[in-house]
Formats: C-alpha cells, sequence, structure tokens
C-alpha cells in the first residue's frame, strides 16, 4: 500500500569535529558526502549527509556537529549501533584486513546465525558494523512463520562460548590498499540497533501501530538471556530493520546525548499524503508528533518509541539533487531559502571542511548481474 513504512530513510548522529568525520566516512569506509549543509533548527552547526552516489533513502548516514562536544553513551531510549551492508564474507574480511592496518580496533567476524559481522567505532566512539546480506531469516523458519517463534542462538554463536581466538585469527591473508567491488557499501544500511526496557511494549509500537513485520525472535548473542528482536519490511530485507536489545531499566542507565550518539532515526514514507495519514494515525494513538517539517530533501515528522528515541517518518523525495547537481553533490554549502540571507553570517561561524571529489566504484559481479537482469 501507498501509506506503508518503506525502510530505512536515515539515521542522523552527534559529532564534534565536522572535518574528522568527514575524513573518516569518506576516505576511509569509501561513502560520498552528499550534502553539506547546516542544522536547520540550529544553522549555526553544520549537518552533514553521507551516502551512496545519490544519497538514496537507507543509505543517508548523517551528523549534527556540535563542536567540542562530550561524548555520549548509549542506553534505553537510544541507540546502540547502526550497520552498514557489505555484499559478502570476502569483502567483509576485506574491511576487517582494511581497518586493521588503517590502526582501527575491530572485532569479529561473528556468527549472528542470519549474517556475520564484524565490529568497530568511528572517531567519536560511535559503534559500527559491517554485516553480510546473508543468509537470511529463512535458514530457521519457514518464511511465512518469520518471527512468530523464539529461536535460540547456537552454544558457539554465544559469547563465553565461542572461539575468540580463531575469530580475531581470521583476516584477509593480503593487504587491502583500495575499497573493492565486494567491499563497496553501497548497499546502505543493513539494520538500526536501539534499547528497550520493555519488548512488548516496543513490538506494539513498531508491529501494532506501524506496522512493521516482526521477522525474527531471539536473544543479544553478546549477551545472553536478554532479547533481541527484529522488525522489518515484508521478508525482512536489510535495509529495512530496526532491532532492538531489551534491557532492564534498574540495571541499564538512560542514553546520554553527546559525540557518539545518535540523536534520531528516520523510517521513509513514500509521500506527503502518506506522511500526512502517518501523522493522524499517530496522534489519534495518543504519541507526541510534530508539524511536518520542511528538510528540502525530505518532509519529516518527528515522534518517539516507548522509550523516548525520537523516530522519524521522512519522505522518500525530493532527493539530495534538488539543489545542485548529481556531479557537485557535497561540494558546496547549501541553505535552505529563508537561511539564505544569513549565509555570510552563518560562513563566519562555521569552519570550513574540505571534501575530496567522489568516484563512484565499480559494482560486483551479483551486483552486476542483478542491474543486467533489470534492464
Amino acid at each position: 500500500m501507498g501509506t506503508d513504512i518503506l525502510g530505512l530513510h536515515h539515521i542522523t548522529l552527534v559529532c564534534a569535529d565536522a572535518q574528522r568525520t568527514v575524513d573518516f566516512y569518506t576516505r576511509v569506509l569509501g561513502l560520498r558526502l552528499v550534502k553539506k549543509t547546516v542544522n536547520f533548527d540550529d544553522p549555526g552547526s553544520y549537518h552533514l549527509y553521507f551516502g551512496d552516489e545519490s544519497g538514496r533513502p537507507g543509505s543517508a548516514i548523517t551528523f549534527f556537529e556540535w563542536p567540542g562536544a562530550a561524548k555520549g553513551h548509549p542506553g534505553i531510549g537510544g541507540t546502540h549501533h547502526f550497520a552498514l551492508t557489505v555484499e559478502d564474507f570476502d569483502g567483509q574480511l576485506k574491511w576487517k584486513r582494511r581497518l586493521v592496518d588503517l590502526g582501527y580496533k575491530v572485532n569479529g567476524p561473528y556468527d549472528r546465525h542470519y549474517f556475520t559481522s564484524i565490529y568497530f567505532n568511528d572517531p567519536d566512539g560511535t559503534i559500527l558494523e559491517i554485516a553480510t546480506r546473508g543468509p537470511g531469516w529463512a535458514v530457521d523458519e519457514a518464511a511465512p512463520e518469520l518471527g512468530t517463534a523464539y529461536r535460540a542462538p547456537l552454544a558457539d554463536q554465544i559469547v563465553g562460548k565461542r572461539d575468540e581466538r580463531a575469530i580475531e585469527s581470521l583476516l584477509w591473508p593480503q593487504p587491502v590498499a583500495g575499497i573493492t567491488a565486494n567491499m563497496a557499501l553501497r548497499h546502505g544500511m543493513h539494520h538500526i540497533t536501539a534499547i528497550s526496557s520493555d519488548i512488548q511494549r516496543t513490538h506494539a509500537f513498531y508491529s501494532d501501530l506501524l506496522g512493521l513485520r516482526r521477522v525474527k525472535m531471539t536473544e543479544n548473542f553478546d549477551d545472553p538471556g536478554s532479547a533481541h528482536w527484529y522488525w522489518g519490511v515484508g521478508d525482512g530485507a536489510p535495509g529495512t530493520l530496526v532491532t532492538y536489545f531489551d534491557r532492564k531499566p534498574d540495571r541499564e542507565r538512560r542514553a546520554q546525548m553527546g559525540a557518539g550518539q545518535t540523536h534520531h532515526f528516520a523510517l521513509a514514507v513514500l509521500d506527503e499524503d502518506a506522511q500526512l495519514i502517518w501523522r493522524e494515525k499517530l496522534l489519534q494513538a495518543g504519541w507526541p508528533v510534530s508539524a511536518v517539517m520542511d528538510r528540502i530533501y525530505f518532509k519529516s515528522i518527528y515522534s518517539r518509541d516507548p522509550d523516548g528515541h525520537i523516530v522519524e517518518l521522512a519522505t522518500a523525495g525530493p532527493g539530495f539533487a534538488v539543489d545542485e547537481s548529481m556531479d557537485e553533490l557535497g561540494q558546496h554549502l547549501m541553505l535552505p531559502p529563508w537561511l539564505e540571507r544569513r549565509r555570510d553570517e552563518i560562513e563566519m561561524v562555521l569552519r570550513p571542511v574540505q571534501v575530496d571529489p567522489w568516484r563512484a566504484p565499480a559494482p560486483s559481479e551479483p551486483e552486476r548481474a542483478r542491474q543486467q537482469a533489470r534492464l
């Protein structure tokens, strides 16, 4: 239906240094800076958008720069980490080798049964995961029955029982000087993982209210005994997934906003008509919801999950090419029309950010085959 949630749209985090963030996400991870603008609600600070070649919904990772901000920490009402999608396990091992050779500490790859994962931190301490596309949710239950019964992890997948030395030794044998085709993070996000104090209440929000499908009920492989549930669109393809760890409020602190933490994340809806229907539905259900905000590249409404995490519903378009050409995305400071008259004032406050020219990596063989099949 035209009003359905389509998947992930973007995640917005806080960084303390815009240039350092640009360098990491473009030079290290190979993402494209698709928009350099300001926080429309705080125009004295940057809002940076990274993603694939066009910054399509589901690939967009954005940052508010709060210069010199103290580090925040994850907790109830916040996001624990987000995951980017890599084509296959070889690509994942290459990422581990590239990051380790660049001096980053990498954990994994860990067998999550439905995909494999590596973990590392960006310069502000944000936990990032790179997850493979498969094997997918149907490895332990039939597609029509996804998410209807608890599925326990295998013994050797749980922390304390897996062979950490063997995992640490898994590394691509040769140095990886550049980002190869099967490493390219062109598929966007895999999932976003937040923290709940009541997983059943969270389920009611995402499933009963927002209409997402629970595709897996398992437990946190690194925190045995605590629930880890996944919701997605359809059969839960990467890029549509929101997952939550269930933590007890008497044992888990609240999230603290600051550098390295998520400010909000957004789910995608088709257009403004669908967004208005969702706004009315949220209001009728008693949830707080903002007025429609014009973000130029999309329209937004904001609500909160049951633990207070800001959740946005953003339109799929019009996209980042509405105010600069596709070739020049991210090269210039772009301001909305109502702030253009303040450009000189705003530019005096912002520290200049240098951006390297971006070149699209060649598609991998599986991706090239999918492209040919669509022709």
